[in-house]
């Protein structure tokens, strides 16, 4: 039953997590991308269909990076920087700490001479096409990954919380049998012994020690004061570092909130 447990544990996280990576390499492309100043950022998010001259064989909007220090030149000299301009088509989109964003419509075949003129003035003109669909497509894609990681999330929770108490149980029964088989070994037979549980404070486990100490000293035969080299003791588990007269296993329990009630 554990193993079943453990192997359907690797595939529900892996799972999950797999679903996390993918959303936080879109969420990471987007915040690379919609960040920054206008003169570099990705501009889906910021601009609207409305904004533009679609579907045109003649007219084309661009849009234009202009300094803050520069908005009333690019107002004075917008329609004449080349011929074709349409009159009156500027629009301020948005403003950052740096530059500020407008459209502006003109004849397709005077983009070229347009941009070279901008340049000669400071604006910069962004190579930019507008695309509906690419920027919806990437945010509802985005959202259905934050949807079906909050679905995985909340079944795996719901998974955990389940078998938690089957694996927690099946590690106490390999506990009490460790102490057990290490009693026998250590102790001998006609087995003649208690097992308990202890939950001391961290204050008070110094204290406890000093009172098993004396409870049960007598039962260390191995007098380890007389021996300045290790020495092995009976036991199943006897490598272990720690000694004492009783038999001890720490129970790791940082997982569980003790004073929950």
């Amino acid at each position: 039953a554990t193993t079943h447990i453990e192997n359907e544990l690797k595939l529900r996280s892996q799972s999950y997590n797999n679903v996390k990576q993918n959303l936080e390499t879109f969420e990471k492309k987007q915040t690379f991308y919609f960040s920054g100043s206008l003169l570099t950022r990705n501009l889906n998010d910021i601009v609207k269909k409305e904004h533009f001259v679609l579907g045109s064989e003649y007219l084309k909007t661009l849009l234009v990076c202009v300094p803050k220090t520069f908005i009333n030149d690019w107002y004075a000299k917008y329609e004449t920087l080349c011929a074709m301009i349409v009159p009156r088509t500027t629009e301020l989109i948005i403003q950052d700490q740096d530059y500020a964003l407008f459209t502006v419509t003109l004849f397709q075949k005077t983009e070229d001479t347009f941009r070279h003129k901008c340049r000669e003035n400071k604006f910069t003109v962004r190579d930019f096409t507008f695309d509906e669909q690419a920027f919806t497509t990437e945010r509802d894609k985005i959202r259905e990954l934050e949807t079906e990681r909050q679905k995985l999330y909340a079944n795996l929770v719901r998974w955990l919380k389940i078998n938690f108490g089957e694996i927690f149980s099946a590690s106490i029964h390999i506990k009490a049998l460790r102490v057990f088989v290490e009693s026998v070994l250590r102790y001998g037979l006609p087995v003649n012994f208690v097992a308990i549980i202890i939950h001391p404070t961290r204050k008070s486990t110094k204290r406890l020690r000093d009172v098993f100490d004396q409870l049960f000293g007598y039962l260390d035969q191995s007098d380890k004061s007389k021996y300045d080299e290790p020495i092995d003791i009976p036991g199943v588990f006897s490598s272990q570092q720690e000694f004492y007269p009783y038999v001890y296993f720490k129970l790791d329990l940082d997982y569980i909130d003790m004073n929950k009630k």
